[in-house]
Order: structure tokens, then C-alpha cells, then sequence
């Protein structure tokens, strides 16, 4: 603690990380507007257009009883579940109050859960892709339950965690590239996926910044053939001999003769806490835990909101 207390003083004292006064940059002006809008998206009913045309077009061919329901609506009520926490039977009540006000058929709570349970949510349509993108990769864990930290020792109920691992685009800040595993699966693990739904949902990822957990050879592979910058952060004492990758020896061998401090400017590793604030953004918005019960349920509620996040961060 003593410890603790004397680097906040002494960043204060200096005027901040490395000596640098921390500037606020930012539009307040546009940041408030930007969030009073943000409200007008919650009940936009654009899919009301498609109605008819959608459900005509789901039911061609289709055998048994017929869709009632457009995707569009279906994705429109999803995301209304994850933003303000509205379990089912609510969500039926909220639909037929809002028929009295707008063209709508309302759904009842088990169609409702059926059709959001078989949605497919696809990231890439929540996408404005980018050119020579930069990304940040980091993962963060989510509670499975909101049961304090008093009753889990008092009662020894280990519930776990859902680990969510996200690539970010450090200027737009969309979300490029996401998975969802149990606690137990390494960052490394899942770079390969990251960094290709990155690549497949841009038009060009140039750097990769990411710190010690993805210091992994396979990574550096990776990023060498295809040709990729990295912005790994090595282990200070990392061995400069290759061990199966030459280009993290090269890359140890670099941040070696540089110093971190001058490694980290050149690569502009400051910009890997975009990520870290996508992640804050999605847990103040949505919370930092789920609610579904099943593992798959908890998936998939957890990708929702990420969904929808790119979704806000698209349309304001």
C-alpha cells in the first residue's frame, strides 16, 4: 500500500505517466450530443418498412407453419433484452402496449425466446470496415452470476467465469474480432481466430498491439506471414534466440536495444488501451455479468451485447 501511495505521488508530482500532463482533448459538446442520441436509437422501428416484404420473403418454401416475425424485428427485440435487462414476460408486455401506438403484430414470450435463441448474430454486418487498421488485442472476464464475494466463500459456490476475447480497431474502436470460452482457454489460444476476423472484417490490418499474454512464437508466426508490424509486448528477460520464430527474437532483440520506453513510442503501444476502454464501455452499458443460465445461453447473450455495441458505436 506504501508502495502504491508513492507512485500516484510520484506521477502526480512529474505531472503524469513518463512526465507527460494528461490533455482532455475531448468535444463535450459533441460527446453530450452523442449520447443524447444514443436514447433515439433504442426505439428505432425502421424494420416496420420491411414487415410484410421480410416475412413474405422467410416463408417462401418453407414448410409447416409459416414466420409470423421479420429477422429484422427479432434482432430489433434481442437487442431491447441485453440494453435494458428486460426479461421475456416483460418483453411480451412492452409489444402489446406498443401495438396500440405502432403497426406491429405483438409476439408472445416463447416465440419471443425461440426466435432470439436460433438468431445467427453476425459481427461483420456491424462493421464499417477500415483500411491499414491497427488493433488491440486484449480478453477480459465476465461474472456468471451476481452472488457477492460473502456468500461464494461461505457457501464454497464457484460458479466461474465466461472470458471474453475481443480485437479492436484503436481508432474507430469497433469491435474487428470476438470469442467466447470458459475461463480455462489462454489469450494466445484464441489470437489465430482474432486476428483473422480482424483481417476478414477490415481492409487491411497493418500492426497488432497486445501485451505479455500473446507473447507466443505461433503469434509472431502469424503476424510474420502475413506480413503484419508487431506490437507484442516481449517478456523483459525474453531469450534473443529464436525458438521457433525468428521474428519474436527479432522483435526481443528490438525492444532490447531500444528500452521499453522507447519501444513503446515507436510502436505506439499506448493505443492498445483502446481496447481496454471498449471493454469498460460494454461493461458500464450492459453490466459486467450475465443472466442466462445455460453456457450457450451465456454466450450468447454476452455476444449480443458486443453486437450491439458496434451497433451504437455505427449509428451515433
Amino acid at each position: 500500500m506504501v508502495y502504491g501511495f508513492f507512485v500516484v505521488f510520484m506521477r502526480k508530482k512529474r505531472g503524469g505517466r513518463w512526465g507527460k500532463k494528461y490533455e482532455d482533448k475531448r468535444d463535450w459538446k459533441e460527446y453530450n450530443e452523442e449520447l443524447v442520441r444514443r436514447g433515439e436509437l433504442y426505439l428505432s422501428l425502421d424494420f416496420l418498412e420491411r414487415w410484410g416484404e421480410e416475412v413474405r420473403k422467410m416463408n417462401e418454401g418453407k414448410r409447416g407453419r409459416p414466420f409470423r416475425f421479420p429477422e429484422a424485428f427479432v434482432e430489433w427485440m434481442a437487442l431491447l433484452h441485453v440494453w435494458f435487462f428486460m426479461p421475456f414476460r416483460q418483453m411480451e408486455g412492452f409489444l402489446r402496449a406498443l401495438s396500440q401506438h405502432a403497426p406491429l403484430e405483438p409476439a408472445d414470450y416463447t416465440t419471443l425466446f425461440k426466435r432470439i435463441k436460433g438468431l445467427k448474430l453476425d459481427l461483420s454486418s456491424t462493421i464499417v470496415a477500415g483500411s491499414d487498421v491497427v488493433i488491440a488485442v486484449d480478453s477480459t472476464g465476465i461474472r456468471v452470476t451476481n452472488r457477492g464475494e460473502w456468500m461464494r466463500e461461505k457457501w464454497n459456490n464457484h460458479r466461474g467465469w465466461i472470458k471474453v476475447h475481443l480485437s479492436v480497431d484503436v481508432e474507430s474502436k469497433q469491435i474487428l474480432g470476438l470469442e467466447i470460452t470458459n475461463e480455462e482457454v489462454g489469450d494466445a489460444d484464441m489470437f489465430p481466430s482474432l486476428l483473422e476476423q480482424s483481417k476478414a472484417n477490415s481492409k487491411g490490418v497493418i500492426k497488432v498491439l497486445a501485451d505479455g499474454a500473446y507473447d507466443d512464437r505461433h503469434a509472431f508466426n502469424l503476424l510474420k506471414k502475413g506480413g503484419i508490424e508487431s506490437g507484442i509486448k516481449t517478456r523483459s528477460n525474453a531469450s534473443t534466440k529464436s525458438h521457433g520464430s525468428l521474428y519474436r527474437a527479432q522483435c526481443v532483440r528490438e525492444r532490447q536495444n531500444l528500452g521499453y520506453k522507447e519501444w513503446s513510442k515507436k510502436k505506439g503501444y499506448g493505443k492498445r488501451w483502446g481496447v481496454e476502454g471498449v471493454i469498460s464501455v460494454v461493461k458500464r452499458i450492459f453490466g459486467e455479468t450475465v443472466r442466462a443460465a445455460s453456457i450457450q445461453g451465456m454466450y450468447r447473450e454476452m455476444r449480443t451485447k458486443l453486437l450491439a455495441y458496434n451497433i451504437l458505436l455505427n449509428m451515433i
